[in-house]
């Protein structure tokens, strides 16, 4: 089951009277941030954080463009701290109801919880494309569901959204500094960008991926691949079906073999009542960031 999004790509923040200020570069090639007063609320207060939007950040790989929306930790305007930085896929689902596709992950309670634990880092939410969703989300093409544009996503990933992110924000640039986080396809996505891309990226949590898309290509990719230090935290539900189950098992188990070490480099989650959506990914994402950033 794949979860979809509004077809724009767009991020719709509301605004609010209640606008942090947080000192950031407005030298990002173009690109003027738009700063809102975060939702929703905690425990009766407003959660703590920030979002600034990046509106219309274009992709030449792709042919298109869309908002970025990057949540600054608490602190981040009384300090001159550099933090590191998640990316994560399907941004529209991960901080507000009203753009979700259901319940969103809400990212920023999460990160919250790190904070509160001495785990702080930038996220930069990047939304999907809707109905382009599937061909950005996998470098392999399936017969009856598509794909096969991974590799551009990533090129702009790489090549612009990092690099407009490390200007602008006071960021740890280094790659083990710099993860990747996403579910279902995002998940799919995520693991492949670790596995090409392991100059870049250092850390990687991956919730329910799809694993089966295009025969399960993603396994002989594994396969060909070289093992490099680093952290991946992989996760699935109970209740997201025998086979989803069976491919995330035979996963993990291909990652022990290839030598990522279960507790050091290898956080292994079989939650046996979750399921697919965005409230059970959010509810891990802390333990997650916990593992990712130790």
């Amino acid at each position: 089951m794949e979860h979809g999004s509004p077809p724009d790509g767009r991020l719709p923040v509301q605004n609010s009277t209640r606008i942090s200020s947080v000192p950031c570069s407005t030298r990002l090639r173009g690109v003027t941030p738009r700063r809102n007063a975060l939702w929703p609320r905690i425990r009766g207060r407003r959660a703590q954080g920030t979002l600034v939007t990046l509106p219309n950040v274009e992709s030449t790989e792709l042919g298109n463009s869309r908002d970025l929306v990057i949540w600054l930790p608490p602190g981040y305007a009384r300090s001159e701290r550099r933090y590191p930085v998640i990316y994560m896929h399907d941004g529209q689902n991960l901080f507000d109801p009203r753009a979700s596709y259901a319940e969103p992950w809400r990212v920023d309670k999460a990160m919250e919880r790190a904070s509160q634990r001495s785990m702080d880092a930038i996220v930069v939410a990047i939304p999907n494309r809707g109905i382009e969703r599937i061909d950005e989300y996998s470098p392999f093409v399936d017969a009856r569901a598509g794909g096969g544009k991974g590799d551009r996503y990533l090129d702009w990933v790489i090549g612009t959204v990092k690099p407009l992110v490390d200007d602008g924000f006071r960021t740890r640039p280094e790659r083990t500094h710099a993860g990747m986080v996403g579910s279902s396809m995002g998940g799919l996505i995520t693991l492949y960008a670790y596995l090409r891309d392991p100059s870049v990226f250092g850390f990687v949590g991956i919730m329910s991926p799809s694993l089966w898309f295009a025969g399960r290509s993603i396994f002989s990719t594994l396969a060909a691949s070289p093992h490099v230090p680093g952290r991946i935290y992989l996760a699935i539900g109970g209740r997201e079906g025998r086979g989803a189950l069976d491919d995330a098992r035979r996963m993990r188990d291909a990652l022990i073999e290839k030598g990522y070490a279960p507790g050091s480099e290898l956080r292994w989650v079989e939650d046996p009542r979750g399921q697919h959506n965005e409230v059970d990914w959010g509810r891990r994402l802390t333990d997650a960031v916990m593992f990712l950033l130790k």
